[in-house]
């Protein structure tokens, strides 16, 4: 197709256009994407030639906003067919016309949002529960800026013979990686080709990361996406990575997965993020003037802490990711807190006070990450809003300590969630509602379903 023109009159999104074909002539296809509520991209397959009239708009229902991990609509939200499954405008986002990991020289993609027919943000859409949480503390004269590490695990298609997931097979040696350390630099050399392309696409894309750091379980790695004051940015960021590392392990004749407990025997896979909060000018405010925790760094820990137990079903969204929050597996277990220490919830790592923050430990890689991130925030909001105790730090192993417990069971993290009324204040009641009534309707699905276990434990014992 022939490139827009660029004049002094061409909007911004023209211009994006117009680079972007520039750098990518040969560009056939553009995948336009929205993000459900499970992290999912939804969308479709448009001809580069549709990128014209793309800043006016395209179409996807609201009820992509009420669908299960399947995709099936959960008619009890009441905006589905109940409403007639209707339509509403989406638009790019701007900054995220990036070649896709699928064929870089022939496909784009594009993250679009979604909003009402009257144009304002659609308050069921992940993206926009967040930027609602960040506004209150914009509004307020605090900028949180903020960073997320992704762990994932690379797996071998093959099952065994029970039809288990297995690690990969090395590339240079073509045996299984049983023995992976944690930090190990061999373990990624056996992967390099796959590492290198995930870094070379990440740089295509313009997305902020790190080189992969191999996880102490067989196949298992975390991608570092570098800190920044665009809280959106930093999940839109976060979306785009999952994809890629999925996309590129295909062609690799491998599998990503990002689920949270893929393996009984092998540590869970968590979505960490680092918090601070400045002011105006740029100034640490987790800091104080002698260097030490500030006044205000205390309240966020007392209100992260606080709203933990509310927000366990948006760390945790489906029951797999439960099964990660067992002793032993490098995962806290209880609301804590402390200075250098990785056995515990927020973790306060070590630094300048420049760089004095909050390492949110909780949430499962297959959480969304932005509404792992309006939780957060959120958090910080109550212990604002509140005075709240702060407990003391905790000193040695954490998962030895008593601790304020939280709900390590969907069905409880799903009725302490649809009645905090701090949720309901800081996410937007409707959305607390429609994502209880999806996420009931899934663990309500899952729990009907017997077991292979139940057979082998009870066929002729019950």
């Amino acid at each position: 197709m022939s490139l827009p023109e660029t004049t002094a009159e061409a909007s911004p999104f023209e211009q994006e256009v117009a680079a972007y074909l520039a750098t990518y002539p040969e560009t056939q296809y553009v995948d336009v994407l929205l993000t459900d509520l499970n992290g999912i991209f939804r969308g479709k397959r448009m001809p580069v030639s549709a990128l014209e009239k793309l800043e006016y708009g395209c179409f996807f229902p609201g009820s992509v906003f009420a669908m299960d991990m399947r995709g099936n609509v959960v008619e009890e939200t009441g905006i589905g067919q109940d409403l007639g499954e209707p339509d509403l405008p989406c638009f790019p986002i701007p900054g995220t016309l990036v070649p896709s990991a699928a064929d870089p020289e022939l496909v784009a993609q594009v993250l679009l949002t979604m909003s009402t027919e009257d144009e304002q943000p659609f308050p069921l859409e992940p993206r926009n529960v967040l930027a609602r949480v960040w506004d209150m503390l914009k509004a307020r004269g605090l900028h949180p800026v903020v960073a997320m590490e992704v762990e994932f695990y690379l797996v071998d298609r093959e099952r065994d013979e029970e039809g288990a997931l297995q690690p990969p097979r090395s590339p240079l040696t073509q045996k299984r990686d049983t023995h992976s350390q944690v930090y190990s630099v061999d373990n990624l050399n056996n992967f390099a080709d796959i590492l290198a392309e995930i870094d070379h696409l990440a740089e295509l894309q313009g997305l902020p990361a790190d080189g992969a750091v191999a996880e102490a379980a067989p196949g298992q790695f975390e991608i570092n996406l570098f800190h920044t004051d665009d809280v959106l940015a930093a999940c839109d960021h976060a979306l785009a990575i999952k994809r890629l590392i999925r996309l590129v392990a295909e062609q690799h004749e491998m599998d990503a997965t990002f689920m949270a407990k893929p393996y009984e025997q092998h540590a869970g896979s968590g979505l960490h993020v680092h918090i601070s909060v400045v002011d105006g000018a740029g100034n640490n405010l987790f800091a104080d003037a002698d260097g030490e925790d500030s006044a205000l760094l205390h309240q966020a820990l007392s209100g992260l802490l606080g709203l933990m137990s509310d927000s366990m079903a948006l760390l945790a969204p489906n029951i797999n990711a439960f099964r990660r929050f067992q002793p032993g597996m490098y995962v806290p277990t209880q609301a804590s807190w402390g200075h250098n220490n990785r056995t515990v919830a927020l973790r306060i790592p070590c630094g300048d006070d420049d760089a004095r923050r909050i390492e949110y430990r909780v949430a499962g890689a297959d959480a969304n990450p932005y509404l792992v991130m309006a939780a957060v925030l959120a958090g910080v909001l109550h212990g604002l809003d509140n005075s709240l105790p702060l407990p003391a730090p905790v000193i040695g192993n954490g998962l030895e300590q008593e601790g304020v417990p939280f709900p390590t069971r969907q069905s409880d993290a799903l009725q302490v969630f649809a009645a905090s009324e701090p949720m309901k204040r800081y996410l937007g009641e409707e959305f607390v509602r429609v994502y209880h009534t999806c996420k009931y309707d899934e663990l309500i699905e899952f729990e009907r379903r017997v077991t292979d276990i139940e057979l082998e434990w009870m066929l002729k014992n019950a």
